[in-house]
């Protein structure tokens, strides 16, 4: 769990005033009707949204670019729908369980449509809305569709705010998935859902806590033969194909559990005087208390859809590029991708 620490609230008050007047006084991105960045491969290597943003004002009007970033938008738009249906389910099933109320005190979300905005002028809006709140410690949620820009902007936030840390329930659903698959081997029977009954859950999150061990915040993983921390494994045991393949049924069943875990763990870290950044979809944020609550939009979405292309383009061409590569061959390595891809 990365974690960056400011503890001078005074240089963070100038650091704010700074980021405030650097998002008032910038332009808007290439697409925003501003110059874009050279084309080359130090800039693809870079990798973020100005990265994409010079692609697509580069191939905004190419038809094979539109054709491909339309189909892209709907491929993004039917995993969503399908994603959010099946996260949808997995909520309703904790509501019947009782593990969730169903109809928690959502504070109002503030939206931000981000056409035309780098990640930088959309964190320095959200930052501008936090204040005084920054300096002291709180929990921040950002939503939003893929391709709004949800992790640029997280990581861009993460660099500014002051002991800043970015909270993910992926490990969560990982470290369960471990027990999960340890206890049945364990009892020696089938791993699948029949084996994962309701006790059979609530004893595998009993094996997990979250807090400070050894002056940092982690989880600790202690049943079924581990006896471990998820920043000791994350990368190595939580990685495993016994792991890995299981993890979807898992996940179906214990988004509840998985919610509240994520709460308490958050609320502990901002009484504790850190920013917790949380980016996810609005079925689950919706259970984590907080009135700092933002959500990604974009009202026209094929810029989705063009960012997707531009983010594809970009790592299919960069490892053909020599460190030499002048933008017009630049140019002409990501149309070839482009075509390839669209082919």
């Amino acid at each position: 769990m990365a974690v960056a620490f400011c503890t001078d609230s005074t240089a963070f008050a100038k650091r704010w005033f700074s980021y405030v007047y650097e998002f008032a006084t910038s332009g808007t991105a290439a697409i925003g009707g501003k110059s874009s960045p050279t084309l080359s491969k130090a800039l693809l290597q870079q990798g973020d949204d100005t990265t994409s943003n010079a692609i697509i004002s580069t191939f905004q009007s190419d038809a094979i670019f539109a054709s491909f970033a339309r189909k892209e938008m709907e491929d993004i738009l039917s995993r969503d729908e399908e994603d959010g249906e099946k996260l949808a389910a997995g909520i309703r099933a904790a509501v019947e369980g009782g593990v969730l109320e169903a109809d928690p005190p959502v504070e109002p979300v503030t939206k931000i449509d981000v056409a035309g905005k780098s990640a930088d002028v959309v964190a320095g809006l959200i930052i501008s809305r936090l204040g005084e709140e920054a300096s002291k410690g709180c929990v921040l949620v950002l939503q939003g569709l893929s391709g709004t820009g949800k992790g640029t902007t997280v990581g861009k936030l993460q660099e500014k705010l002051p002991r800043a840390v970015c909270w993910s329930n992926g490990n969560v659903f990982r470290s369960l998935t471990l027990l999960a698959v340890s206890y049945c081997e364990a009892k020696a029977i089938p791993f699948g859902p029949e084996a994962l009954t309701t006790a059979v859950l609530a004893e595998l999150m009993g094996c997990l806590t979250f807090g400070k061990f050894d002056g940092k915040f982690d989880i600790h993983i202690c049943g079924y033969g581990h006896d471990c921390y998820v920043s000791q494994v994350a990368n190595t045991t939580l990685k495993e194909p016994r792991v890995g393949k299981n993890i979807p049924t898992v996940a179906k069943l214990t988004q509840g559990q998985v919610v509240k875990f994520a709460g308490g763990a958050a609320e502990t870290m901002r009484l504790d005087g850190h920013n917790v950044l949380v980016e996810g979809r609005a079925q689950t944020l919706d259970y984590v208390r907080t009135p700092h609550r933002f959500e990604l939009t974009l009202a026209e979405p094929l810029v989705i859809g063009e960012r997707r292309a531009a983010q594809r383009m970009m790592a299919a061409a960069l490892p053909k590029l020599s460190e030499e590569a002048t933008a017009e061959e630049v140019k002409a390595a990501l149309m070839t991708e482009l075509t390839t891809m669209a082919a």
